[in-house]
């Protein structure tokens, strides 16, 4: 799936309306990404090991529950809003704070949600597919996710706003998150830095992502079907393979020569 998301011809998921707009949001993100967020990402991974970064990452996603959890609700699944607020409070006191993850070790597994899941869950149309600078790739759908889970159950955001801060401190938690965040995706640059077209790539795969969230990993046949393009007039899996090969030998020549 990786690679059809790369390719160049018939690409899954043709229907981009404002793919000019979002390409330039797509290029100033890149810019702002390897000038200023890379960097201190990185620097981030060499003053910290592996545990450090696992604890900060555990702390951060152990905090947002209550946007699962409030989400949980909205979408009429109060089973699965108790088994995360168990999540959260199990690793909030046996896990210090949220550092330590011993509710996965309890079975109690992670199961994130948002707003933007809350309104498709209640029949509320993905709309055009948007990428906004600063913030990234959403949809028109997916981009309200921001300001309700920010305002209304993000307890970090909560906190700040009922607080005094001075010097910009206001945005420290959510500078480390982004840091946290973007030091995951590290790992997994390999993945865009082959891709045929990123923009296609990135569009692609976070299409795929809210689908399988929002289907609980599970969507139905003909929808991964209509996600890859399978469904659309003249669609050939291999053309699309055979071009990623091609694009992949042309970027192996210089290194061969």
């Amino acid at each position: 799936m990786a690679l059809l998301a790369g390719c160049k011809i018939a690409p899954p998921r043709t229907d981009d309306p404002y793919e000019n707009f979002n390409r330039k949001s797509y290029a100033v993100n890149d810019a702002l990404d390897k000038t200023f967020i890379r960097p201190v990402a990185v620097g981030y991974r060499k003053v910290t090991n592996p545990p450090v970064r696992r604890a900060f990452s555990d702390f951060f996603t152990n905090i947002r529950m209550p946007i699962t959890v409030a989400n949980d609700l909205l979408q009429a699944k109060p089973v699965a809003a108790a088994e995360g607020t168990g999540r959260f409070l199990v690793n909030l006191t046996l896990g210090v704070g949220g550092f330590f993850d011993p509710a996965s070790q309890l079975g109690l597994p992670l199961d994130e949600t948002d707003f933007g899941i809350t309104l498709a869950r209640w029949g509320v149309p993905e709309g055009p597919y948007l990428v906004i600078p600063l913030v990234g790739p959403t949809t028109a759908r997916d981009v309200w996710r921001l300001p309700v889970d920010s305002y209304f159950f993000d307890p970090l955001s909560i906190y700040s706003r009922n607080h005094d801060f001075k010097d910009g401190q206001y945005y420290l938690p959510q500078v480390m998150y982004l840091v946290t965040l973007r030091s995951r995706g590290i790992d997994a640059e390999s993945f865009l830095q082959s891709a045929y077209d990123p923009y296609v790539f990135i569009r692609d795969a976070y299409r795929q992502q809210r689908l399988y969230t929002l289907y609980d990993g599970n969507p139905p046949a003909e929808i991964i079907q209509q996600m890859q393009g399978l469904n659309e007039k003249g669609f050939d899996p291999d053309e699309l393979l055979d071009e990623q090969h091609k694009w992949e030998n042309q970027q192996k020549k210089p290194d061969n020569q």
